[in-house]
């Protein structure tokens, strides 16, 4: 049989009602907008700026180091240039004192012809006192003035004493039984320039000839 309805019986209870959505968020108001970009530019600003700071210097560093090279660079090729020129000065002028030191000398021996007569007596004294047979050579023409001169110093020695052709007027060789010694112009010069850092011979082509004692009148 079918059910039978009772009149009497509560009504089901309605179904609930949907929830309405939330409402959708409100957006920015314009002031707010405007402040955000007001903030974006002054932040890309400061990060352009600070960024910019920052190139600039890397820059100038790097401008410096190139300079700084460049001008070590420029300063050693002018120290070298330098150090050049004073070594040419300093051989220039070494090389005008050495002429003008053997134009002096020559004049000397010209014009105090008796200075032979001291530089043989310093040489036979630099002989060893156990030295025997001393021959002394000389000039012809230093023969008599070697003999007024030295005359004391010789016949202390018993030195004998010889004209040589081959001795330059104003030196003097010394030769004995154990050994001699060298005074000769030629010796005595290149000893003194060789102080000097030169090797200039006494009979350096560019030099005159030392004039003789009768033309020197």
């Amino acid at each position: 049989p079918g059910s039978v309805h009772d009149p009497r019986a509560p009504a089901a209870p309605a179904p609930a009602p949907e929830p309405a959505p939330p409402p959708p968020p409100a957006g920015p108001s314009e002031e707010e907008i405007a402040n955000a970009v007001r903030q974006a530019r002054q932040g890309g600003y400061q990060d352009g700026y600070r960024d910019g700071l920052a190139a600039l210097e890397a820059f100038k560093q790097t401008c410096a180091r190139q300079l700084s090279a460049q001008l070590g660079t420029l300063f050693s090729a002018h120290e070298a240039q330098l150090t050049a020129l004073d070594d040419g000065m300093a051989a220039a002028l070494t090389a005008c004192a050495t002429a003008l030191a053997r134009q002096v000398v020559r004049s000397e021996l010209v014009q105090r012809p008796q200075q032979v007569a001291q530089v043989a007596r310093q040489a036979v004294d630099a002989l060893m006192l156990s030295a025997r047979h001393i021959t002394v050579h000389v000039h012809p023409e230093d023969l008599p003035l070697v003999a007024q001169g030295a005359a004391e110093a010789l016949a202390a020695r018993g030195a004998r004493l010889v004209d040589d052709e081959q001795i330059t007027r104003g030196g003097c060789r010394i030769e004995s039984d154990i050994g001699g010694v060298d005074a000769t112009i030629e010796s005595r010069w290149k000893q003194s320039v060789a102080a000097l850092g030169r090797a200039d011979g006494w009979d350096d082509p560019a030099s005159a000839p030392l004039p003789r004692q009768d033309d020197a009148r």
